[in-house]
């Protein structure tokens, strides 16, 4: 077997545990996001942010792979079987044993669902002699970066039903939930039970507000502690308010367009240049975002490091050359403003949701800037959940959301989802490349030089940069609104953990 990782010292951790002691002041926090379901397969990052659930695997800041629930792992000389150790001594909040039993009937659960595990050619998940084996098909590589995704998060016998469906969230992190009120709210305590040290703030509380302005005058006021998903006002406010703070940090996500590859206005590559010619992303990041530097000239941003070409022709803002395409493609202005071919009109519906409160301001942007090269487009603001379901049924034509593409912390592992032939909620969309589904498993299955895998990438991001079939508006940058009174905070640039065993009252 070759050794992959080991766990930390845990007897260094039990000694620092009594060195923070418990402030009587609840932790305040609030967002935009609510809290739909108890599923790890839906919601499951909710509560791995919450330090609620673990996985198996977990992530440092710079998306490196670090022991989670299990303590160190290997993988048989040709990457077939893979053993997990557990963390010895992990117990679950209510008092039960963190065994390899219980961790391969969760993983089991996870993977009879659509999701991440799926990508993965596994074919057993068994319990042995105090461990977790793994056992696959064939080889892949970022087995252990899987296992580090929230929907792979590991709970109590006591969270499922007789059917194996999630009813409440038993896990096994540094806070335990004390209160659940979908879709709203959620209180937590912290667990005596955890072995690493003890989290200063005992108490801390999550309330859905769906309005940044009240979030806003939240913070302000001191009602809430932490808010996040503030939009560009919010923050240049937030900046003049003396209670708070603004910390921000850049992404590995990109706000894109999802496009109905079968739609007969959009299946030409031609058009959907033309349309991405269409669009002023300097203008928009600039206007609306107050960060021009964020406009995306390509589908992966900076912070995605080796997925990302400086060498790519970025996108560039070109009316005239737009205008031409679509001309070229059979497309003439009529006299209501409104591109035509025959009888049909170039009529398109976007859906969006408020959840990122810049996404119904960039769609607006999009419908001025579209309607100045003929295209009529209506902008459809509603509950995310209308864009996978309009995949699903096929009636998308457009939808404009936030991809991030580490929450599995290997890039590879979302990319083999979202671009799958079969499309995906949050990829594409009928539309395929035979010859990037091979290139990604290529990369899936072989361990590569370093310069033959960096080029099958290039190859990749090419693709995706001529045939647009999701166009990149703008990369992304998370802020948050902190209280003065609070030391310690940072955010996460994996966007995996509000880190909230960190944080200390200023009077401590």
């Amino acid at each position: 077997m070759t050794k992959i990782h080991a766990r930390w010292g845990w007897c260094a951790l039990v000694l620092m545990a009594g060195m923070n002691v418990a402030h009587g002041k609840p932790l305040a926090m609030v967002g935009p996001w609510e809290i739909h379901s108890v599923d790890p397969a839906s919601n499951g990052v909710f509560f791995t942010r919450m330090q609620v659930a673990e996985t198996l695997v977990e992530v440092d800041s710079q998306g490196n792979l670090q022991p989670g629930l299990a303590s160190q792992w290997s993988h048989s000389e040709d990457g077939l079987q893979w053993r997990f150790t557990l963390r010895p001594g992990a117990r679950f909040h209510d008092g039960s044993e963190v065994s390899a039993e219980q961790v391969a009937f969760a993983l089991q659960q996870a993977w009879r669902k659509p999701g991440v595990m799926t990508s993965a050619p596994i074919a057993s998940i068994e319990a042995h002699e105090g461990a977790l084996l793994v056992t696959l098909t064939g080889p892949f590589a970022p087995l252990a970066a899987v296992l580090a995704h929230p929907s792979t998060q590991i709970l109590a016998k006591g969270a499922y039903d007789a059917k194996g469906e999630v009813t409440q969230v038993i896990g096994s992190g540094p806070y335990r939930i004390t209160r659940l009120q979908q879709p709203q709210r959620v209180e937590t305590e912290r667990f005596d039970g955890w072995q690493g040290p003890q989290p200063a703030i005992s108490q801390v509380s999550y309330l859905t507000v769906g309005r940044a302005e009240s979030r806003t005058l939240m913070a302000e006021s001191g009602q809430a502690d932490i808010a996040w998903g503030l939009d560009p006002v919010s923050i240049r406010r937030l900046q003049q308010a003396p209670r708070v703070s603004i910390v921000s940090v850049t992404l590995p996500r990109t706000i894109q367009l999802k496009l109905n590859g079968a739609d007969p206005l959009l299946k030409d590559p031609a058009v959907r240049r033309a349309l991405s010619l269409a669009i002023d992303r300097r203008g928009m990041a600039a206007a609306l975002l107050r960060d021009p530097e964020m406009a995306a000239t390509q589908l992966f941003p900076p912070t995605l490091g080796e997925w990302h070409q400086p060498g790519l022709t970025p996108l560039a803002y070109d009316v005239k050359a737009a205008q031409a395409a679509l001309a070229a493609a059979g497309w003439l202005l009529g006299a209501d403003g409104v591109l035509h071919k025959g009888e049909e009109r170039f009529a398109l519906t976007l859906r969006t949701f408020p959840d990122r409160p810049e996404l119904p301001l960039l769609a607006t942007a999009l419908q001025a800037q579209w309607k100045a090269v003929g295209v009529d487009l209506k902008v459809a603001v509603g509950n995310s959940s209308e864009i996978p379901a309009g995949h699903q049924d096929g009636s998308l034509q457009l939808g404009l959301y936030a991809r991030n593409y580490v929450l599995v912390p290997d890039p590879l592992v979302t990319l083999l989802g979202d671009l799958a032939p079969a499309g995906a909620d949050w990829g594409v969309m009928n539309w395929q490349s035979p010859a990037m589904e091979q290139t990604l498993a290529r990369l899936g299955k072989e361990t590569l030089p370093a310069g033959e895998a960096a080029a099958l990438r290039r190859d990749i991001a090419t693709t995706l940069q001529q045939e647009l079939p999701l166009l990149p508006i703008a990369w992304y940058r998370q802020s948050a609104a902190v209280s003065r009174e609070l030391k310690g905070f940072e955010l996460d640039p994996q966007e995996r953990s509000y880190r909230l065993d960190k944080l200390t009252w200023s009077a401590q």
